[in-house]
């Protein structure tokens, strides 16, 4: 009898976790969806708003490469050989 009312309360787990996890399925499937739907709506405002005034998304000035810009570093690569490791 011991056994059956294991077995029945295992079942009862079994059945209960289950639903949980068709439940938590349900609700992750609604939650990409509505990410998506996000998505989609973010990028159609975005292009509205860039038709609508296609100066504002240009960028005023160009950036300069690091070499043409004056006090710059003409170090652009520094080998890990050549930093030591502080003594402890």
């Amino acid at each position: 009898m011991l056994l059956w009312t294991i077995a029945l309360l295992a079942l009862a787990a079994a059945l209960l976790a289950l639903s949980v996890a068709r439940r938590l399925a349900r609700r992750l499937d609604a939650l990409n969806q509505s990410y998506w739907e996000l998505r989609y709506d973010y990028t159609r405002l975005r292009s509205q708003v860039s038709r609508l005034d296609p100066e504002e998304t240009r960028d005023p000035e160009p950036v300069q490469p690091a070499s043409s810009v004056p006090g710059a570093s003409t170090v652009s690569f520094v080998p890990l050989s050549s930093i030591r490791k502080k003594d402890s």
